[in-house]
């Protein structure tokens, strides 16, 4: 198994890179956490980890 670690992009390094963002996150099975400086901090995942998550969380709540 793979470790995991996760990305952190201020958000104008986000907005300069966003291809190798969503290729870091879809290719890593990862999420990236972009920072802003007022705050309001976001998440972007991959749709197969979120489909995985949102998976998870249904057959939690049965």
């Amino acid at each position: 198994m793979r470790d995991r670690y996760m990305h952190v992009f201020t958000y104008t390094d986000a907005r300069n890179n966003l291809k190798s963002v969503l290729d870091k996150v879809i290719d890593d099975v990862d999420v990236a956490f972009i920072t802003r400086k007022e705050g309001g901090h976001a998440v972007v995942m991959g749709q197969d980890h979120y489909d995985s998550l949102m998976e998870t969380l249904y057959l939690l709540s049965s």
